[in-house]
């Protein structure tokens, strides 16, 4: 059992901790922000919070529990890669032939299937399916209650919002935001906000 460091105290942190108490493979468990406000405290009962300073100091893994795709970047681009620790929740499945990159997030009763490919940073919430043989690009945030089916593909730093779909096989670009419950059913090759079902591009 080792110590892991949850950098980021907002929501998403809280998130983040309830799963890594419920792992179990913890020694200790401390979070911090860069917000000196969001200092103080526990982040969870068994979480304290400490000092930025004081907390890099420590040697432990960390895990950036920053919702923002470009935030997450930054602050993993400052960390060895030795350093970063995944955590996924107990309830989570994630297939043994699946791959998951350093420092993802998989949310309770999130799926992951075989032949799947998290990249780095990846963050896979509750109760979200990455069918057979997706792949998700580094710093992809797939919040809860998202399907990816089969074969889909997802560029960097892309944003599937709550409830939403993506059909089998299809690409979706870098940087592209998929809006909360839209249906993607053919390729999205230009960054942007997608709404709707059908989905379309809204900005």
């Amino acid at each position: 059992m080792s110590t892991l460091l949850i950098l980021g105290a907002g929501g998403h942190g809280r998130v983040v901790a309830d799963a890594a108490l419920r792992q179990g493979r913890w020694r200790n468990i401390s979070a911090t922000d860069r917000d000196p406000h969001r200092c103080s405290g526990n982040l969870l009962r068994g979480v304290p919070l400490l000092a930025l300073k004081e907390a890099l100091l420590l040697e432990a893994n960390v895990h950036v529990a920053i919702g923002d795709a470009s935030a997450r970047q930054a602050e993993l681009a400052m960390l060895a890669p030795a350093r970063l620790a995944t955590v996924i929740h107990p309830q989570a499945s994630v297939s043994d032939h699946a791959h998951v990159g350093a420092g993802c997030f998989i949310g309770a009763q999130a799926v992951v299937g075989p032949g799947a490919t998290l990249g780095t940073g990846v963050i896979v919430n509750h109760g979200a399916v990455v069918d057979h043989d997706v792949r998700v690009g580094d710093f992809c945030h797939i919040a809860p209650g998202v399907v990816l089916g089969g074969g889909v593909r997802l560029g960097t730093r892309v944003l599937v919002g709550a409830g939403a779909s993506v059909l089998p096989g299809l690409p979706v670009c870098d940087d592209a935001i998929i809006g909360a419950g839209a249906v993607v059913h053919r390729p999205v090759t230009l960054a942007g906000v997608y709404v709707g079902l059908p989905a379309r591009r809204i900005e």
